[in-house]
Formats: structure tokens, C-alpha cells, sequence
């Protein structure tokens, strides 16, 4: 598949630049039409307020500037509307986005709207007293008026704050951060880590939480940053907390683009870009549920079109309105470093993997011939590791690399964890979606790690709406006579609908049986919550790996507050998860 293009696109390295650059684009088709958490032993509980720019040291200013976009927008003027962001960052530099609005007409996929020039500045102080790069690219309809600068020239491991300007409007400030030098002594990393944000599931208060706090390196997203059902589907009417635009499941170019457009409407997930760079990769949800390389569960070729046609507008939109940057191919597989003490390896489980295997053929889901990574980028992720000089080896897979067993879970739960997990009623043991469903694969790198010695690897993960503490065997019947070759932290969904959501009970009433034959059942789990909602935080020295996992007290709460659950770490070469006594502070 070719690189999907990108809207206006400017990569600088020098201080005081102008470049136009811009890559061309086909013409716009039009929209289609409409078709209470538990006590934990030891909890910090968290405050947040409301979403504003108050973690910045922008203060008043930045919020003035927020509401002076807004009014000119009513007045018919430019307007940014959709925020800024920064993501990616590199020792010497970091992406920075945004979308500009030129007139009321130019609303998101659209295609209407004239072209406009768009000033970019980077400084060393909130009053931009210091501009260190500053330089302009052009917003055109071609590219959603969407605009990124790939700026370098900075300096390694600092906070630098950036703003746009159009038409004598200045956008909201935003603040970033480098990453370290490559080689450089780095004492500590401290990340936030979210995923599975449904806009119609709740308000995204895990974002209004990361984005007041004033410690984070990044946020990394591990996928469905959004979701493509039209409302009501997901969930069902009843359960529809604010309702999602455009109405109707997102198909084309058009309607991908509103979708993200409308998401970065919400304040809380404005705040968090605006705080934060965010290091993103995607799931299936920002295609389509249960997508691979060739279709999706939640596609129709006789009522939705080819399926390529559809991938390459979703990647073509994700490129516009995130800030990433494309790897090789159209796709988002790529690695960041961040100085002696981390890298970061971020896949692309979507666009190379095979069809979902069916359930009960284990030739098929065994066989070798099949793949879930595609074997251009196993070979890059193997050697990666193989490569990696920092001490800490995280990998951000989509889906859970851990093995799972499901099939003992009390009866008068199974149902609804079927639902959520996408595996059989009558109990069959694994979902197929996961790394479970591509053994081969999974074997193939755990042995890799395993018979090179490759040590302190921790997987990131989402998807499947639930919080483990994982050790990741080579054979989980082996588990523990030989030892793990690695840990998986896999964080909660930020609104999607888990355990709970879809008996419609209290959090906590029913899912304990259910825990507890799951962890009988992979005594690899160190723990699990089927029930909460919220995200982790990870923190790394040299001594240890730490995630806290962080939930929140209703979803359905614009204003819900958050506390720590549980915490786990793993000590840099054991390979093995504890408890951990207490949150980092």
C-alpha cells in the first residue's frame, strides 16, 4: 500500500524559517448519508479540575486566546477550533499540529474553505519573549485544513511552548518537551498511557487528569484513539452518554475527517494535547472493529464499498489530524529513544496481519504461513530489540501479547465477556484478535528475546477494555517452572464499554468469580479489573518499571475524579511483576 498523504506538511531545521510545502490531493468526496469504584487498599485520590490551561504556565492567557478563536469563528472569522498538539518527540525536535478554520463554512471534511498562510512558533518561555524556530505553511482544503511542522534544531530533554497564527488570530499556546540525547544519563521517565476513548461511552475525564499533570515525558495512545460506529450502535441507545458526530458510521474521507474534527472538539482531549506531546498508534477502531489486511468485521463490502478504498481514506484522515508522523508504507510502526534509559517500538497490528482465524481451527491458528505483525516488521522489531542500547525495551502492541484463557469464566458471565472479547459463548479459550490468534508470531519473537538474552522488555497495551499485570511466558504451560521472558501492562479503557458497562450492574458486584478463574486459569496474570475505567502511568529509573493504574469514578461524570487502584512494577532484570507499596509520588 502507498504512504497515504498528508496535509500540509513542514519540516524545518533551522531557527527562523518559510516553507509552503504542500502535497497535493485528490478532490473531496462528499459525507455519507445517515444510515462507583471499589475501595483500594492504598489509593491517591486525585482532583483534577476542569479542563482549562491551568498545568500551563500560560495561565489566563492561554484560555483568552482559546475564547478570542471562539468568538472570531461566530463572527465568521478564522478560528482554531480543534486545538494544537505536538507528538513524536526527537532529541532535537518534535511535531506540532493543528487545524485552522478560515471561514464558518470550512467545517471538517467539507472540502470548503480558501487556502491560508499559518505562522508556527516554538519559544523557551510561556510569553514567547524567546521564539527559538518560528515559520509558515499553508492550510489548504486539499488537506483539511489541517497543518503540521516537523521543527528540529532544538535542544535535547527541554520544554519548549508553540502557538499558531492566521489571519491575525493566534491559536491556544501548547507545551512540549524533547526527548533526551540518545546516549544521555537520563534518571527517570515517567509516561502516561491510555486507550479505547468512545465519545459516546462518557466524557474523557482520563484526559482532563493526564493533562493536569506537569511530570510526563509524553502520553502514549496504544489505539482506537476514536471509534467509526454511527450512534447508537456502541453502545446501544440506552447507554449513549453525549452523542457522536457525524451520526452515521464513518465510511469515506469526508466522514473520517468529521469524526476527528469532532473528537478534538472535546475539551478534555484538547487539554491534554495542548499539554502533552502524544505518541499514537492505532488499533482497529480507527478503520473499523476486528480490521486486518484485506477487511474488517465491522465492514460490508455490498453496502460500504471496497475495502482499500476505505483503509486509505482512514490512514489519509489519521495522518491529517494526528500528530504523527508516517512510517514506511503508510503506516505508523516506528521507535523513538529517550536517552541510556528507554526505548519505545510502536507496531502496526492492523495493515500486514491475516484474516481473524476461525474459532476451534488450531492448524490455522498455529499455522505459520499466517501472520499478525507481517514478517517485514517482525524482522525490524526482533532486530530492534536485538540492537536496543538503553537499558528498558517497551513495546506498544495494540493487542495483548500475553497468552489468555478465558473458558473456566463462571457461566452467568460469559455472555457479556464474549461480547466484549469477541470469543465464542459456549467458552472457547482465547480471542482470536489478540496475539493468541498468531502463535507462530508470538513464538517466534518471545523465543527471539528469549534465546538472546534480551532483557527488561515490557509491553504497553489496550484494546480489550480491562487493566492486567501480565508476565509473559514463551509457554504459559511452562509457567512458572521456566522463567518469563518478559512484562505486559495493559491499561483500561478511557470510556468503552467493559464488564460492567454491559450488565448494566455497580462495578465490582459480579466480576469477582470471574477474576478469579482467569487468574486460576493463567497463573502468568498477576492481576486484573474488569470493571474500571481510566489509565496508567508509567514510570522508569533504572531500578525498576513501575504502572500505576489509575481508574475513574464515573465515566458518565464530566467532572469525575480518579485515584490509583493498583500498582505493580518490575525490577530491571527479573522479568517478574510485584506489587508495588505505594504510587510514585
Amino acid at each position: 500500500m502507498q504512504r497515504a498523504p498528508v496535509g500540509s506538511y513542514l519540516c524545518v531545521t533551522s531557527a527562523l524559517v518559510t516553507d509552503t510545502h504542500t502535497t497535493p490531493h485528490a478532490p473531496v468526496p462528499p459525507p455519507r448519508a445517515p444510515r462507583a469504584p471499589r475501595d483500594p487498599a492504598r489509593r491517591t485520590v486525585v482532583a483534577a479540575t476542569a479542563a482549562t490551561a491551568a498545568l500551563l504556565p500560560l495561565g489566563a492567557a492561554s484560555t483568552a486566546r482559546a475564547a478570542t478563536s471562539g468568538q472570531a469563528a461566530a463572527a465568521g472569522e478564522t478560528a482554531f477550533l480543534h486545538g494544537v498538539a505536538s507528538g513524536d518527540p526527537l532529541p532535537d525536535g518534535v511535531l506540532l499540529w493543528t487545524r485552522v478554520t478560515p471561514s464558518p463554512e470550512a467545517t471538517p471534511g467539507s472540502g470548503k474553505g480558501a487556502p491560508l498562510a499559518v505562522t508556527w512558533e516554538v519559544a523557551e518561555d510561556a510569553s514567547f519573549d524567546a521564539v527559538t524556530a518560528r515559520g509558515t505553511v499553508t492550510a489548504k482544503p486539499e488537506g483539511d485544513h489541517t497543518v503540521k511542522a516537523d521543527v528540529r534544531g532544538l535542544a535535547p530533554d527541554t520544554a519548549y511552548w508553540f502557538r499558531f497564527t492566521a489571519a491575525g488570530v493566534t491559536s491556544p499556546a501548547g507545551r512540549t518537551r524533547t526527548a533526551p540525547a540518545p546516549d544521555a544519563p537520563v534518571e527517570g521517565l515517567r509516561f502516561g498511557v491510555a486507550s479505547c476513548s468512545n465519545y459516546e461511552g462518557g466524557y474523557f475525564s482520563a484526559y482532563r487528569h493526564l493533562a493536569a499533570r506537569t511530570d510526563l515525558t509524553a502520553v502514549l495512545h496504544v489505539g482506537d484513539y476514536l471509534y467509526e460506529y454511527g450512534h447508537g450502535e456502541y453502545p446501544l441507545e440506552d447507554d449513549v452518554v453525549r452523542t457522536v458526530r457525524p451520526e452515521h458510521e464513518i465510511v469515506t474521507l469526508a466522514d473520517y475527517r468529521a469524526r476527528h474534527g469532532h473528537y478534538k472538539q472535546d475539551t478534555d482531549l484538547r487539554a491534554l494535547h495542548a499539554a502533552h506531546p502524544v505518541i499514537a498508534m492505532w488499533d482497529d477502531h480507527e478503520f473499523a472493529d476486528n480490521a486486518w489486511s484485506g477487511g474488517a468485521g465491522n465492514h460490508a463490502p455490498e453496502e460500504e464499498g471496497d475495502w482499500a478504498a476505505r483503509v486509505q481514506a482512514a490512514k489519509r484522515a489519521y495522518f491529517e489530524w494526528m500528530p504523527v508522523r508516517p512510517s514506511v508504507s503508510g503506516t505508523t510502526y516506528r521507535r523513538l529513544r529517550f536517552g541510556a534509559l528507554a526505548d519505545l517500538h510502536l507496531l502496526d497490528l492492523r495493515s500486514f496481519r491475516d484474516e481473524q482465524p476461525d474459532f476451534g481451527d488450531g492448524g490455522e491458528i498455529d499455522d505459520p504461513a499466517r501472520t499478525l505483525t507481517g514478517r517485514k516488521q517482525l524482522d525490524w522489531l526482533k532486530s530492534g530489540l536485538s540492537a536496543s542500547g538503553p537499558q528498558w525495551r517497551m513495546v506498544g502492541t495494540s493487542v495483548m501479547i500475553s497468552p489468555m484463557a478465558f473458558g473456566s469464566v463462571p457461566a452467568d458471565i460469559l455472555g457479556p465477556l464474549a461480547e466484549l472479547l469477541n470469543i465464542p459463548r459456549e467458552g472457547l479459550a482465547v480471542n482470536l484478535d489478540q496475539w493468541d490468534g498468531y502463535t507462530d508470531d508470538r513464538r517466534e519473537l518471545l523465543t527471539h528475546l528469549r534465546d538472546n538474552g534480551i532483557r527488561d522488555t515490557v509491553f504497553l497495551t489496550g484494546d480489550i477494555h480491562m487493566a492486567f499485570a501480565n508476565e509473559v511466558p514463551v509457554k504459559a504451560a511452562a509457567y512458572p517452572r521456566e522463567e518469563p521472558v518478559a512484562t505486559e501492562f495493559v491499561v483500561t479503557s478511557v470510556t468503552s464499554d467493559n464488564v460492567d458497562d454491559i450488565l448494566r450492574v455497580a462495578p465490582d458486584t459480579v466480576s469477582g468469580a470471574a477474576e478469579a478463574a482467569i487468574r486460576a486459569a493463567n497463573r502468568h496474570v498477576r492481576w486484573l479489573d474488569m470493571d474500571s475505567h481510566g489509565f496508567g502511568l508509567l514510570d522508569l529509573t533504572a531500578e525498576r518499571a513501575q504502572m500505576d493504574y489509575y481508574v475513574i469514578s464515573d465515566k458518565k461524570d464530566p467532572q469525575a475524579t480518579a485515584e490509583v487502584r493498583r500498582s505493580y512494577r518490575t525490577l530491571s532484570g527479573s522479568q517478574r511483576l510485584e506489587r508495588a507499596d505505594q504510587p510514585v509520588p
